[in-house]
Order: C-alpha cells, then sequence, then structure tokens
C-alpha cells in the first residue's frame, strides 16, 4: 500500500521510497524532515480541496505536510 492510501488515523511504517520520482529538493527535504525508509508515520489528516492534497503526517513529535504525489511514491506497511 503506498502513503496516499493510507487511511487517516492508520500508524504505519515505511518500507519503501521511489526516490526517483521525486525532485532531488523534495527528497533532500523530505529525507531531512526524518521522512525515509522505517520511519513510523501517521496520517493525521487530509486536505478538503481538489484531491485531499497535502496531507498531514505525524512523524515522531512532528506534523509534516506533504503533497499526495510525494506520499503515493512511499510503500508503507500497516502497524
Amino acid at each position: 500500500m503506498t502513503l496516499d492510501l493510507l487511511p487517516a488515523g492508520q500508524s504505519a511504517r515505511i518500507v519503501a521510497v521511489d526516490w526517483n520520482v521525486l525532485v532531488d529538493e523534495e527528497a533532500r527535504r523530505l529525507r531531512a524532515l526524518g521522512i525515509d525508509n522505517g520511519a513510523r508515520v501517521k496520517v493525521s489528516h487530509r486536505g478538503v480541496f481538489g484531491g485531499a492534497d497535502p496531507i498531514a503526517l505525524a512523524v515522531g513529535r512532528m506534523t509534516v505536510a506533504v503533497r499526495r504525489a510525494h506520499a503515493a511514491a512511499m510503500e508503507v506497511e500497516i502497524l
């Protein structure tokens, strides 16, 4: 399952990221925020307009907003 399909409130672990579909700057920013293989994430909520963008993720004690396209590049396993 990809992160963009994870239901709100559900916790998961990132198991793979297709970094090739992301721009290098975006990939560096996501890694700097702790969004990488092995990270535990939880979808806090989704945007309400036009495709539910952005997606708010809880990563540790932070809340990070990611684009749906970025979340679609991340494979997760439900915890």
